[in-house]
C-alpha cells in the first residue's frame, strides 16, 4: 500500500498552529503575538487560535479584521490567575459563566498560598487544556460535573500532598484527581526511574485518566463492551489485586507482544486507558504535523507500512480500513523522524515505544469505537469525526 499524504487543508482536528492577522505564526498556548503584540485567544468551538481586536465594550473581543457584527468573545476569568488560560467564551456563554469550558471542569484547586503550588497548577492546566481541546474537537461529551451535568459530567481535582495522606492520581466516578507532584520535574523523573517507565508526563496522565472516564461513560454496557472483553480482557477481575501483583511481581512477561506499555498489562482497565492515551498522543502529534506541513512521506522512512493484519476486524466485515492504516503508517513514519530529531539534541526518544501488531489492533479498536460513538451518539456530531480522515 502506498503511503498517502497526511496533510490536507481544512481537516485538522485542532488548529494548534495558525497565523496572526499580521501574518506571524501563532500557537495553541499563546496569548499574545510576539511580532505585533496583538491579543490572541483559543476558541474551543472552532478549535483554533485566533488573533483578536478589542470589541465595543470593556472586556469584549472580536476576531481580528472582522467587520462590526462579528462574533463577540470574552476571556476566561483564569486568564489573569495562575492558570493563565487563553481560552475564550462566546458572548452568549459568558452571560452564564466566567470560566471557559476547560477551567469550569475544576472541582478542587490547590492551596495557592504555597508558591510551589502556583507554578505546578499552571503546568497541569496547560496539559489539561491540550487534552480538553482534543476531546471537544472529537465531539466527545465534555460537561462540568459541578455546573452542567452532575450525574455524568467530568471534573478535576488538582491537589498537593498533605501529610500524612498522599494524593493518588486516578479516576473515580467522573472525578479525575491529579497529584501536583506530577508537575514537579524532579519528583516526576524520580518516580519514572523508580517505576522503570520510558515516558511519564502530566499530559500523559490526564489523557490516561480521561480514558477511564470515557470507558465508564460510553463503553461500559454498550454494544462494544463484550468486544472490549474479547480483546483487552475481562475487567471484572479484581482490580486492586491486579495492581498489587503488578507492583510486586512486575508486568506480564508477554506485555511487549500484547500491550502499548508494561503498565497496560496490569489490568484490562489499564490496558484500555493506556491505549486510549496513546491514541490521543497520535492525534495531537499528527495535528501538529499537518498544521506545520510536515509529513513522514517526505522523510522517506515508510519502507514497510503496516497492512490489514493489524486491524480489528469482525467476522463478515470488510477486511480493510484505509483511513486508519494511512493514519497509523503516517504516524509511524513521523515518529521515526522525530526520534532522530530528539536524539540529535541529546534527548531521549520522542516516542520511546515499539508497538506490536496486537497493540496496534487495540489502537484500531479505540479508533473504531470513537468513530462509532461519534456517528451514533446523540451527543456527538458525526461531522466532527471526518477530521480524522485528514491523513488519507
Amino acid at each position: 500500500m502506498q503511503t498517502k499524504q497526511i496533510h490536507r487543508r481544512g481537516q485538522i482536528l485542532v488548529s494548534r498552529i495558525g497565523k496572526c492577522h499580521c501574518g506571524y505564526p501563532i500557537f495553541f498556548r499563546n496569548h499574545l503575538c510576539l511580532h505585533c503584540g496583538r491579543a490572541l485567544g483559543y476558541d474551543p468551538e472552532k478549535a483554533a487560535i485566533l488573533s483578536l481586536d478589542a470589541g465595543d465594550n470593556e472586556g469584549e473581543w472580536r476576531k481580528a479584521g472582522q467587520p462590526d457584527g462579528g462574533e463577540v468573545y470574552r476571556r476566561c476569568a483564569n486568564f489573569s490567575e495562575a492558570p493563565q488560560c487563553n481560552w475564550l467564551l462566546s458572548k452568549a456563554d459568558s452571560q452564564y459563566n466566567t470560566l471557559c469550558r476547560c477551567c469550569r471542569l475544576n472541582r478542587m484547586i490547590p492551596d495557592l498560598s504555597y508558591v510551589s503550588n502556583v507554578e505546578r497548577w499552571h503546568k497541569v492546566e496547560q496539559a489539561k487544556r491540550r487534552l480538553v481541546s482534543s476531546l471537544i474537537a472529537l465531539g466527545l461529551p465534555v460537561a462540568s460535573r459541578i455546573t452542567e451535568d452532575t450525574q455524568s459530567g467530568l471534573a478535576f481535582d488538582m491537589l498537593a500532598d498533605v501529610e500524612p495522606m498522599p494524593v493518588t492520581t486516578g479516576h473515580h466516578n467522573g472525578i479525575i484527581t491529579i497529584n501536583l507532584n506530577e508537575a514537579d520535574d524532579v519528583a516526576r523523573e524520580a518516580m519514572r526511574f523508580e517505576l522503570h517507565e520510558p515516558y511519564r508526563t502530566v499530559l500523559g496522565h490526564v489523557r490516561h485518566e480521561s480514558g477511564h472516564y470515557y470507558w465508564s461513560r460510553l463503553l461500559e454496557n454498550s454494544a462494544w463492551h463484550e468486544q472490549f472483553r474479547a480483546l483487552f480482557g475481562d475487567e471484572r477481575q479484581d482490580y486492586v489485586s491486579a495492581l498489587q501483583r503488578y507492583y510486586i511481581e512486575g508486568p506480564d512477561p508477554t506485555w511487549e507482544d500484547n500491550c502499548v506499555s508494561a503498565y497496560a498489562s496490569a489490568h484490562p482497565w489499564e490496558d484500555w486507558a493506556e491505549t486510549w492515551a496513546h491514541y490521543l498522543h497520535m492525534l495531537d502529534t499528527m495535528d501538529t504535523a499537518m498544521g506545520s506541513g510536515i509529513g513522514s512521506k517526505r522523510a522517506g522512512l515508510m519502507k514497510d507500512p503496516f497492512d490489514t493484519d493489524v486491524l480489528y476486524i469482525l467476522e463478515g466485515e470488510a477486511q480493510t480500513d484505509e483511513e486508519f492504516l494511512a493514519f497509523f503508517n503516517a504516524w509511524a513514519g513521523l515518529t521515526s523522524v522525530l526520534n532522530e530529531f530528539s536524539l540529535g539534541m541529546g534527548q531521549p526518544d520522542f516516542y520511546p515505544f515499539v508497538l506490536s501488531k496486537r497493540s496496534i489492533t487495540k489502537l484500531h479498536f479505540v479508533h473504531r469505537f470513537l468513530k462509532a460513538s461519534v456517528s451514533e451518539g446523540a451527543h456527538m456530531p458525526s461531522a466532527v469525526y471526518t477530521n480524522l480522515q485528514a491523513c488519507v
